[in-house]
């Protein structure tokens, strides 16, 4: 195992030091009073050559019964100690895998599929458990069996013990000779497991599409495509296990045959009494079950190492968006919903021309503001800037005056809510929902947010009402409903500033209208930004935004826009064609 690896092992085991001291101790003494057994028999066989009693054999009985009893006891609590540090690791891992995740950006998720990073945080932290568990026990156990029994071995017959061990350095090369390959092998069957999971997570996720389409076939073909591989990396794994494991332990049970054929004549020879060869017996079959063991540690070994590389690179990513060391606090509650864009510019890394272009307005506290344009012109681009999701340049968006780089990302985000057009929902029920951002919000608080949005009517002719369960992403309830829902929950933070992002595109213009009037009456007037193709709600906002191309084209009220030549008239006029149509 490389430097790095050692090194983030010992970070894994840093927090657990003093249980893995305690397991070391104890795995010590466990190998120790396994060395003294078999001294104790060769003494006792020896003592009993000279003088046999059934009172000296009944002592030595009950001594080997209460040492092997303690030896187990011992054995047992080690085990439990270094086992149970894998378990802790593998909970803290998914611990820091799990905050992690929630602090990358949003575009990490778009590169990185769900399927692979379910398996990391679940197979692979295995993996790195059955490492600092089961391996690390078996390493100790053979270095301590090793460093106790050869020793007295050596003490007894230097002759037999070099003999009866000869063929371990040929078992250690093999393990070295094998280990490449079964890294290569470890790290294909893991990652063909990954596309195994993606494949289930995305046709669990799109299950309604593929019955849309009829392709129910198609994904099994696809699916046996990919289990194919899997089984055949699988099998490939299983075919150099199968040979070297059991090559190993026919390796390592010949030493004992040897130790038969030589030792016979060492006592004929008088070279060596009965009780040392039983001891020397004994001393052999000791390190035959660590060292045929080996092969099974290799194979934990190379997943743990393939899973820390597999972790770590998941670590070792940062978000793009990181708040200044000397952020400036704006709590939500002080925050007004002023926002300014002085010549804000975004080009996203994979295209070639700006998404926004030289941007620039002033929308004042309470203001609603409507954000029209074609497909593709930065309406989106916009929505997210604010907030930061995107990595936007300092000096170029202003909330009540100060850079929103330079603010609390907790503070900024607090002070605005962002409604997307795909409007997700936690398979809970429908009151959770729209507390997801006030967890504390009572029913009545819950009520107030719902009737804003215009769904709490639709809500009370559910059978639970809202305590309805809405399914995995909402998939229960309509477009529309979901979107209003997602509104309402948004509505219930009471962030100064809202922005819809085509938030209201599932619902029809009459109650999009009515919701934003909602949103626009009253003395606690938020500050709006609604992004939306339905111009005939964007016609009731204070000021329209024309996007084309990046660009902020035209910049008015409604009734001002339509009296001017322009993309906004042109738009209008369209709009107003397509409904006379329908």
């Amino acid at each position: 195992m490389t430097r790095s690896k050692l090194d983030k092992l010992f970070f894994y085991l840093k927090p657990h030091w003093k249980q893995a001291v305690l397991g070391t101790i104890a795995l010590l003494i466990v190998n120790a009073l396994g060395v003294y057994i078999p001294w104790l028999i060769r003494n006792g066989i020896d003592e009993l050559q000279v003088t046999f009693s059934f009172d000296r054999v009944q002592r030595y009985v009950i001594l080997i019964f209460l040492l092997a009893s303690v030896m187990w006891g011992i054995r047992v609590a080690s085990r439990m100690l270094l086992f149970g540090i894998g378990r802790q690791v593998e909970f803290d891992l998914k611990q820091r895998i799990f905050q992690h995740l929630l602090h990358l950006d949003a575009g990490y998720f778009s590169k990185s599929t769900i399927g692979d990073l379910i398996n990391r945080a679940t197979s692979d932290v295995d993996n790195i458990r059955r490492l600092l568990g089961f391996a690390v026990l078996s390493l100790l156990n053979t270095l301590f069996a090793y460093a106790l029994t050869l020793p007295v071995m050596l003490s007894i017959n230097v002759r037999l013990t070099v003999l009866a061990l000869a063929v371990y350095p040929a078992m250690f090369f093999i393990v070295w000779l094998f280990s490449g390959r079964l890294r290569t092998q470890q790290l294909d069957v893991q990652e063909k497991l990954s596309r195994v999971s993606e494949l289930i997570q995305e046709d669990m996720s799109g299950i309604s599409l593929v019955k849309i389409y009829g392709q129910e076939k198609n994904e099994q073909r696809a699916f046996r495509h990919v289990n194919e591989q899997l089984l055949e990396s699988n099998l490939a794994l299983a075919r150099t296990r199968t040979i070297l494991f059991p090559f190993l332990q026919g390796l390592a049970g010949a030493s004992l045959l040897v130790l038969l054929a030589f030792g016979a004549g060492s006592i004929a020879d008088g070279a060596i009494d009965v009780g040392d060869f039983v001891a020397l017996i004994l001393y052999v079959e000791r390190l035959v079950f660590p060292t045929a063991l080996l092969g099974f540690t290799l194979t934990v070994y190379q997943r743990g190492e393939v899973s820390i590389d597999r972790i770590e690179s998941i670590f070792t990513t940062e978000s793009k968006i990181q708040e200044a060391p000397d952020a400036i606090a704006l709590p939500p509650e002080e925050a007004l919903g002023r926002l300014d864009a002085r010549h804000l510019s975004y080009t996203y890394p994979s295209a070639e021309t700006p998404a926004l272009n030289d941007v620039s307005f002033d929308i004042e506290p309470g203001e609603t503001v409507a954000v029209v344009g074609s497909i593709g012109s930065g309406k989106s681009t916009l929505a997210n800037a604010i907030p930061r999701v995107l990595d936007i340049e300092a000096e170029r968006l202003f909330l009540d005056g100060y850079d929103v780089t330079k603010l609390r990302l907790q503070d900024l985000r607090g002070s605005i809510a962002v409604v997307p057009q795909d409007s997700f929902l936690f398979s809970t029920t429908i009151r959770d929902n729209i507390r997801y951002g006030n967890p504390t919000a009572s029913q009545a608080e819950v009520e107030r947010a719902a009737k804003l949005a215009q769904i709490h009517e639709e809500i009370l002719n559910f059978p639970k009402q809202y305590d309805t369960v809405v399914g995995e992403r909402g998939i229960t309830l309509s477009g529309g409903q979901r979107q209003r829902t997602a509104l309402a929950r948004a509505l219930l933070t009471d962030a100064p500033i809202l922005i819809l992002d085509d938030a209201l595109s599932s619902v029809d213009n009459q109650t999009a209208t009515r919701i934003l009037e909602e949103l626009s009456a009253g003395t606690q007037r938020k500050t709006v930004l609604f992004v939306s193709h339905q111009l005939s709600a964007a016609a009731t906002a204070d000021r329209i935004f024309v996007l084309d191309e990046g660009k902020i084209v035209q910049n008015g009220s409604h009734k001002a826009l339509v009296e001017q030549p322009g993309l906004y008239r042109s738009l209008w006029e369209e709009q107003k064609l397509e409904a006379l149509l329908r």
